[in-house]
């Protein structure tokens, strides 16, 4: 594969993608790509679990299976299972909203025409981690009192003395500055990165195999870069399911570390 880049750049005629390629050009005015595929993946999950639960039965049909199927995961393996059986219904439904809205977006990337992944924005991600933030530390502050909350989050159990005044401004930094920036990070990293590789691997293959000069070293490299395309597409089915579940999971530890009685 180094080979393969190399001789691209001798010869001087592929321009690799970058991050300009995530500067979408408007639709319409100001209006853009991601602006669309956000609004349009609230109607799609409106309508999609509309028609789920439409027909309602004590035994369930195909599709409303599968509804039940996602809802009872985020209920009980994230919701119930990070919070605990107290808390945990008061914030089912955001985090099942939280879930399939990034699913949905991100599974965006894989579908032909529209493929482009919307959390691939970094603004997208830090807004929705905004969010997240502003509920576990309303949370927080509803539970345990403004002074209370802070003291919660800054001071842990045990800790007194000389060792406050290195503790409670990381843990400060820590639980109220850093989370977010975390949370927001790991999503659009990951969308961001693995859509640069699918558009690396697709137009590196389709230069070696149509533009390039003929030779035996670029049909191999056409050939193997698009195998790659197809098997990262594979590996990015995964990841991408994985970041709707790691943000709606953090997302309910935080929440269930909010309004615990002790840090």
């Amino acid at each position: 594969m180094l080979d393969t880049v190399a001789v691209i750049m001798a010869e001087g005629g592929f321009t690799p993608p970058g991050p300009a390629d995530f500067d979408l050009p408007p639709i319409v005015g100001e209006v853009t790509k991601p602006m669309v595929m956000i609004s349009l993946s609230v109607v799609l999950i409106f309508a999609l679990f509309y028609a789920m639960s439409r027909k309602a039965a004590v035994v369930p049909g195909r599709l409303q299976f599968a509804g039940e199927f996602v809802y009872g995961g985020v209920r009980n393996s994230i919701a119930r299972e990070s919070i605990g059986s107290e808390h945990f219904m008061k914030f089912v439904p955001y985090l099942f909203a939280l879930f399939t809205f990034v699913l949905v977006n991100n599974y965006f990337g894989m579908i032909p025409i529209v493929q482009f992944p919307t959390f691939s924005h970094s603004g997208y991600a830090y807004g929705l981690a905004l969010l997240s933030w502003l509920l576990y530390n309303g949370v927080g502050i509803w539970k345990h009192g403004a002074l209370g909350y802070l003291k919660h989050v800054a001071v842990p159990a045990g800790v007194s003395g000389v060792m406050l005044l290195l503790i409670v401004p990381l843990e400060i930094l820590s639980n109220i500055v850093v989370r977010p920036v975390t949370l927001a990070l790991r999503l659009f990293a990951n969308m961001f990165a693995g859509h640069l590789l699918l558009i690396l691997f697709a137009l590196g293959g389709e230069y070696l195999l149509v533009e390039a000069s003929p030779s035996v070293l670029n049909i191999v490299g056409g050939v193997g870069a698009i195998l790659m395309f197809f098997l990262v597409s594979a590996l990015e089915l995964l990841v991408m399911f994985l970041q709707a579940y790691v943000f709606t999971l953090l997302t309910a530890m935080y929440v269930a570390g909010a309004v615990a009685e002790e840090h």
